[in-house]
């Protein structure tokens, strides 16, 4: 049994007994707080990957909106990739270091279901964003000579809308479900941030539509996809195995090395969090879970999807290092 399917049943004496609901206006988060030594720490290492996340995706948008080199559909879905995590790392991190700074550890019932929808809008999205990212890829190793046709701009506009609208749509579902849910009177999240499933412990009527709501958008958003993927680098595998140069196959066996290893961080921790069995219900496994996908997936991202690239290389150094000031604030120089 999983956790999304764990029903139960609640007695009912009488049905037109109406159950006492406590409005909560704030929330509290408990965080790290029964490890302050380790508080410290985390603080330290999610600054450290929130900047980095900022520094590498807008380097990264910068150089592709400034490089009609890297006007290419590979480039395009990379973009929209970084768009996605500096918006899904400031949505889950910057409010816990706010509040680390602060001292304060609430966060207001609008700014709760706020941030929960984002989390959600912007996980969702790169879900499905990081499988057609690998079909791009399937079809430009094992089919070239149609890849302009099958990719052209109006597919690649039409495939990314497409995902920010799944993204976007599912998110609010799950959100919507959630917080029309009576609560009751605990206003203490165990957690650093308004994670959907530590917002649902503090339900007090029958989760059981909304468990099963939350399983049937997890399966269409996390195993298929990264099914897709499997099945798309299984194909370029085997069509790099064809490669006669040894040092083509190594360098082409790096590449699709890099991509999966993050694909298997972001999916794995997502599927362990959401699809877990009932029996593992550990909030401080699910905050570490948390914490990489929503901090360390989102660093890794422009580092091994692109910033290893020659081509990006190149345009750094053409755009950031000869003309830096120019590259910044000058948004083209036709």
């Amino acid at each position: 049994m999983y956790t999304f399917i764990h029903y139960y049943r609640r007695t009912r004496r009488n049905k037109m007994v109406k159950t006492n609901v406590t409005v909560i206006s704030n929330f509290i988060f408990l965080g790290f707080s029964y490890y302050p030594k380790v508080e410290i720490a985390v603080f330290v290492l999610c600054l450290l990957m929130y900047l980095i996340t900022l520094l590498g995706n807008m380097i990264l948008i910068s150089i592709t909106i400034l490089d009609s080199r890297l006007h290419t559909p590979m480039y395009f879905f990379l973009s929209n990739l970084s768009i996605l995590d500096i918006w899904y790392t400031s949505s889950a991190l910057t409010p816990m270091l706010v509040n680390f700074v602060s001292g304060k550890n609430t966060i207001s019932f609008s700014g709760c279901a706020t941030q929960m929808y984002f989390s959600l809008a912007m996980g969702s999205t790169e879900c499905v964003l990081l499988s057609m990212m690998a079909y791009d890829r399937y079809v430009a190793i094992c089919n070239p000579l149609r890849y302009p046709i099958i990719m052209n701009k109006r597919v690649c506009v039409q495939i990314a809308a497409g995902t920010w609208v799944t993204g976007c749509l599912t998110a609010l579902v799950e959100t919507m479900s959630v917080l029309h849910q009576s609560l009751c009177g605990n206003s203490i999240i165990n957690h650093f941030t308004c994670e959907i499933l530590a917002v649902l412990k503090l339900v007090c009527s029958d989760t059981s539509k909304v468990q099963l709501i939350m399983l049937v958008i997890s399966i269409l958003l996390l195993p298929m996809p990264m099914l897709l993927i499997c099945l798309s680098y299984a194909f370029i595998l085997s069509n790099i195995l064809r490669i006669g140069s040894v040092d083509g196959r190594s360098k082409a066996f790096s590449t699709c090395a890099a991509h999966l290893t993050v694909v298997i961080l972001f999916y794995g921790t997502a599927l362990s969090m959401y699809l877990k069995p009932s029996a593992v219900d550990s909030q401080e496994i699910d905050k570490f879970m948390a914490f990489v996908y929503a901090g360390l997936t989102p660093m890794l991202n422009p580092i091994i999807y692109s910033l290893r690239n020659k081509e990006v290389k190149a345009a750094v150094k053409k755009l950031l290092i000869r003309h830096p000031l120019r590259a910044l604030l000058i948004p083209s120089s036709k």
